[in-house]
């Protein structure tokens, strides 16, 4: 697939076929992921791959962690506070997700259906949790996570699989380590649900929208 087609097609898949990713598969994309840039080539980043079992037993638990409102906790908490515009276009996408999955506004049974499905990590067959020590500062270390999270999803994206970065999916990080055993000097900062894209879903073939490049690029000359 070519490169800019990539990019502009690849979207965030929210709900997944039960098929499971070839191990062979997830090793292709990480073995070209690695090429990913960091800073000062440290390539700080580690990833828990979760798959089978292990991942049947965290998305239960993460689901009903969610149900039972327990406080998420991740390692690295959420922003309290949006700019008008980032709220404005963070609303948008929930309603046209909503919309997709014809659930109403005032439909709180199936908005809560729908977020214990994002707390299911729509039913990926695969998990990434990407991670980084605790020692490095954050602020160049998430950089670097970005960096290669992108990659990811875009190499899977070419390779016919689907994925969707999930803040949902690290919220309770106390709980990850219960199960996979990732060991508390390592922070986990997100985790990306990959797998076959249901096509059909209409939540997967919504319009999306972008900022036209005029309203964040500024030209000096």
């Amino acid at each position: 697939m070519e490169i800019f087609e990539t990019v502009k097609t690849r979207r965030s898949i929210r709900k997944f076929k039960p098929d499971p990713v070839p191990e062979a598969l997830i090793r292709e994309i990480l073995e070209t992921a690695r090429w990913s840039p960091s800073w000062g080539n440290t390539q700080a980043w580690e990833i828990a791959v979760i798959t089978g079992e292990a991942l049947e037993r965290l998305r239960t638990a993460n689901r009903q962690s969610f149900l039972d409102k327990v406080i998420p906790k991740p390692d690295t908490p959420m922003p309290a506070v949006w700019p008008e515009l980032q709220k404005q276009r963070y609303q948008g996408i929930g309603k046209k997700v909503l919309t997709a999955l014809s659930i109403a506004r005032e439909d709180r049974e199936g908005r809560l259906r729908y977020s214990g499905d994002m707390s299911s990590f729509f039913g990926a067959p695969c998990l990434l949790l990407f991670c980084v020590d605790r020692s490095l500062a954050r602020e160049y270390a998430m950089l670097d996570i970005g960096l290669i999270v992108q990659t990811v999803c875009l190499l899977a994206h070419a390779r016919g699989l689907g994925s969707c970065i999930l803040a949902a999916s690290v919220s309770y990080p106390a709980l990850i380590r219960k199960i996979i055993p990732i060991p508390d000097t390592k922070a986990i900062i997100i985790g990306a649900a990959m797998g076959y894209p249901d096509t059909e879903a209409p939540v997967n073939q919504f319009t999306r929208d972008r900022a036209n490049p005029d309203e964040f690029a500024l030209w000096f000359k």
